[in-house]
């Protein structure tokens, strides 16, 4: 474990908004009133390459988020806590600010020398605009150099952070469903690989997000962020796929005019 454990939560939150459907044994509204009881993993789509997570039309558009910790849970406590998990308890309640956007989707499927194009009306996050504003919200603006999304790959994202430190993150598992016009669900599974010059360090998180939409310009989220040991953590045996550590966010989203 290391040190920084607490810094690579807070960037589990850069896949919130980094943007078919499954066949579930528990609807994502299920997983998210059973909370805090999660036992597993939850189940989710294998990622394609190309392929984003497509949001409804009401979210076309720059919002104003602001992002409070209400809860945290440490499943496995005593035997297995997390570093960094006691210092993040001083973060319950405080709120953050920072914009996200969304688009018109960009084929990323592009061949050599050609431009990427427009795939018609579908709405995506703006990942790099999206992580850049959550990383500085959290972290800080002279920490975060840069952030940035592979061309060929919307779902893979490297964040580079000062001190020679890097976060890269892929979206591995993926569900999302809208059973009404103004209520959207979706969840993520991403793999996080934090590099720094003395180690390199793997661990996996879940976010699984239900946003209601109040009107045109406002929308509320109830979500929860899971982290997951790496297979190749020492203690893995120890936690198998069980959540170490359980967050629960709420999100007030308000569009900004343009």
């Amino acid at each position: 474990m290391v040190k920084v454990w607490g810094k690579v939560l807070v960037l589990g939150l850069l896949i919130w908004f980094l943007g078919w459907s499954p066949v579930w044994a528990e609807s994502l509204g299920d997983r998210l009133d059973h909370y805090p009881q999660w036992q597993d993993l939850p189940s989710l789509n294998p990622v394609q390459t190309g392929k984003d997570l497509i949001y409804p039309d009401w979210f076309a558009g720059t919002w104003q988020v602001t992002s409070t910790l209400i809860d945290q849970v440490a499943p496995l406590a005593p035997d297995l806590v997390t570093p960094g998990f006691a210092a993040n308890e001083t973060l319950i309640g405080q709120p953050f600010v920072f914009r996200v956007r969304f688009q018109l989707q960009t084929n990323f499927l592009v061949k050599p020398l050609s431009l990427p194009r427009q795939t018609g009306a579908a709405i995506v996050a703006d990942r790099a605009f999206n992580g850049a504003e959550i990383a500085q919200a959290y972290l800080g603006e002279k920490t975060v150099q840069k952030v940035e999304v592979d061309p060929q790959h919307p779902n893979r994202q490297l964040t580079i952070l000062k001190g020679d430190r890097r976060l890269i993150s892929t979206v591995t598992g993926r569900a999302q469903a809208q059973p009404k016009p103004d209520q959207f669900f979706s969840s993520e599974l991403t793999q996080q690989q934090f590099q720094s010059s003395e180690q390199i360090y793997l661990n996996r998180v879940e976010t699984t997000t239900d946003y209601q939409q109040l009107d045109s310009d406002h929308v509320t989220a109830n979500q929860v962020t899971a982290i997951y040991l790496s297979p190749s953590d020492p203690d893995f045996f120890q936690a198998q796929n069980k959540p170490v550590a359980l967050y629960h966010y709420h999100l007030d989203l308000t569009k900004i005019s343009e």
